[in-house]
């Protein structure tokens, strides 16, 4: 089946594998997909991921039982677009949690674009 929101629907499978406490959840691959787990994977939001060569399998991270990803929230959808230059990157629950964002430089998380000196498009909030 087709999706028009890859991202959201990654985002949607991660959130329903952590309501399921799930150790696992499958999601199909895309490089822009591979970038943001490897982001969630140097915050310590995921424990570790895996690509291959139609899916991909994320291994989800659990504090005390709990899960660590608290939220996540998709920004820019293919109906709107959402760009942020680098001096308006937010801040998410005052440092707790990270935006990603798509530059010319590639998928990056927030304080890394910013010290980068580089906007791009907002994807999405992870907390």
């Amino acid at each position: 089946m087709a999706v028009c929101d890859p991202v959201a629907d990654m985002l949607a499978r991660l959130r329903n594998a952590h309501q399921g406490l799930h150790a696992h959840v499958n999601v199909p691959v895309s490089k822009m997909k591979a970038d943001l787990a490897r982001i969630l994977k140097e915050e310590g939001f995921i424990a570790d991921y895996e690509v291959g060569e139609r899916d991909m399998v994320i291994t989800l991270k659990y504090a005390g039982g709990k899960p660590v990803i608290n939220g996540a929230k998709k920004i820019s959808t293919p109906g709107r677009r959402v760009y942020v230059g680098v001096g308006d990157i937010p801040r998410v629950r005052n440092g707790l949690g990270i935006c990603v964002l798509s530059t010319s430089r590639g998928i990056l998380e927030g304080n890394r674009a910013a010290t980068e000196k580089v906007g791009g498009e907002l994807l999405c909030e992870i907390w």
